[in-house]
């Protein structure tokens, strides 16, 4: 019996460890996998961390690939400026096609929120450059201006196209998903999450027109929020993310996500959700991509009881240099003095 679940656990390891297009973010595009003797089309097909619809649409350029591996980037130094602070750090791993290690295989609500901020990204990235004008498959969002509006103010500018930057992330995002299975259902509802936060907050921006400043008219547009209001909503949601399982409707046998408690109410479309309890990331777990606690730097009473894991934390001395006692020289320098001093650190046990 024991033989038999080991093996069924690597089968398990394997297939959540396996390259993925999150590498696109580990690296400015094209990838090192390049070979300069191929066409682009010809090394998008053999590209082994895209599947296959994700190489058609690799296919549609460099320019858009460029911009899908910045907005993955992005989204993953988001989330390690999110956890920073955290027992899971988003921690990454270069030259590793699987970005984030064995640590994906669980259906974690960490998971979840890698997931929405990736797919956050590629939406946010395409919807960017649609606006900047840099693809030939978009541009600025013209439906807007026909939406009714105030005596004062009319629509105009360049509104940005959240809703292409949606689909492509969409098209390309949740193509390697299989929504015949739990895992499936959990990665594609926390992918539509991220999208969703994007356009829930964008805002509208105005400029005046009138005679002498008078702003008797306002042209106003849509335009996104900064990745970093994306990336605090998303933190709030995976604060709040709901432990659910999969339920199905007997008749039309239709699989849904559905609370794994019965007193809790469905998530909604922005919402996170996750299948498994967060593995423990105190301890150092080479197998499962875990770094656990330890050397850690940590901030405050509070902050160091909970990243050392109430292990205690000691205070280390180092030594800082920096520039200091600034002075302005006309015309047009400034000249600093280079300061020595020692800074207090907290380290975990």
């Amino acid at each position: 019996m024991m033989p038999n679940i080991k093996i069924f656990l690597i089968v398990i390891l394997f297939s959540f460890s396996k390259a993925n297009w999150w590498y696109l973010g580990l690296q400015n595009y094209p990838p090192k996998e390049y070979n300069p003797l191929l066409s682009h089309k010809e090394n998008c097909y053999r590209y082994n961390f895209l599947k296959n619809r994700q190489q058609q649409l690799c296919d549609l350029g460099e320019k858009i690939m460029s911009v899908v591996s910045s907005g993955t980037k992005m989204a993953i130094e988001e989330c390690q400026h999110q956890f920073g602070s955290q027992r899971w750090n988003c921690t990454t791993y270069l030259n590793n096609t699987s970005v984030f290690g064995n640590v994906m295989m669980y259906r974690s609500r960490e998971k979840a929120y890698v997931n929405a901020i990736t797919a956050a990204g590629v939406a946010y990235a395409i919807t960017k450059a649609c606006s900047r004008g840099e693809l030939n498959e978009c541009s600025c969002d013209n439906r807007i201006k026909k939406s009714q509006t105030q005596k004062n103010w009319q629509w105009g500018g360049c509104s940005e196209d959240i809703h292409f930057g949606e689909k492509f992330s969409r098209d390309f995002v949740d193509s390697i998903e299989d929504t015949d299975n739990v895992h499936g259902l959990m990665n594609v509802h926390n992918n539509e999450a991220g999208r969703r936060i994007i356009r829930s907050s964008m805002q509208k921006v105005c400029k005046c027109h009138g005679m002498s400043g008078s702003c008797s008219v306002r042209i106003c547009w849509m335009r996104l929020s900064s990745f970093r209001d994306i990336g605090d909503t998303l933190m709030v949601r995976y604060e709040g993310a709901s432990h659910v399982r999969l339920g199905e409707k007997k008749r039309k046998k239709i699989k849904k996500l559905r609370p794994i408690r019965m007193d809790r109410k469905m998530p909604n479309k922005t919402e996170l959700v996750y299948l498994d309890s967060s593995p423990d990331y105190c301890e150092h777990n080479e197998s499962m991509s875990l770094m656990g606690t330890y050397d850690r730097v940590c901030q405050g009473l509070d902050g160091c009881r909970h990243l050392c894991c109430h292990r205690g934390f000691q205070i280390r001395l180092r030594d800082v240099e920096e520039k200091c006692k600034c002075k302005f020289i006309w015309c047009c320098n400034v000249v600093c003095e280079v300061c020595k001093f020692k800074k207090e650190e907290y380290i975990c046990n």
